[in-house]
């Protein structure tokens, strides 16, 4: 069997061609891959990023709304305070004029039972004479 020169060529570059494309998808799925860990590294920066302004975000708003619950809680303290002041206020006064009514009511109670005890004693020392 003769072969010739060009046949043997042609099996040779026909037998080149698989390896030198297998070369090629390599080369091109590493590039992707550095790529794709481009990107990812990228994508995690911007999300970090972001996930940091958000919490500060949330920080500050938590501080705002703290500052002004104690704000209110400390108003309302002082609304409470004052309110339990005035009522022990009145409380106290109307405790005093009721002690002055009793007092009074006392003594002329007293007198009365007094002037009573005086006649009953009267009336006795006239039955005895």
């Amino acid at each position: 069997m003769k072969l010739s020169l060009k046949t043997v060529l042609a099996a040779l570059l026909l037998a080149a061609v698989p390896v030198a494309l297998a070369q090629d998808v390599s080369s091109d799925v590493k590039k992707t891959a550095k790529d794709t860990g481009t990107a990812t590294k990228k994508a995690a920066k911007k999300t970090g990023a972001a996930t940091e302004k958000a919490a500060d975000k949330t920080a500050d708003a938590t501080k705002t709304a703290a500052k002004k619950t104690g704000h209110a809680t400390k108003t309302a303290a002082k609304d409470t305070a004052k309110g339990t002041e005035k009522a022990a206020d009145k409380t106290a006064d109307a405790t005093k004029t009721a002690a002055k009514k009793t007092g009074s009511g006392v003594k002329k109670g007293t007198k009365a039972t007094g002037k009573e005890m005086k006649k009953a004693g009267e009336k006795t020392e006239d039955a005895v004479k």
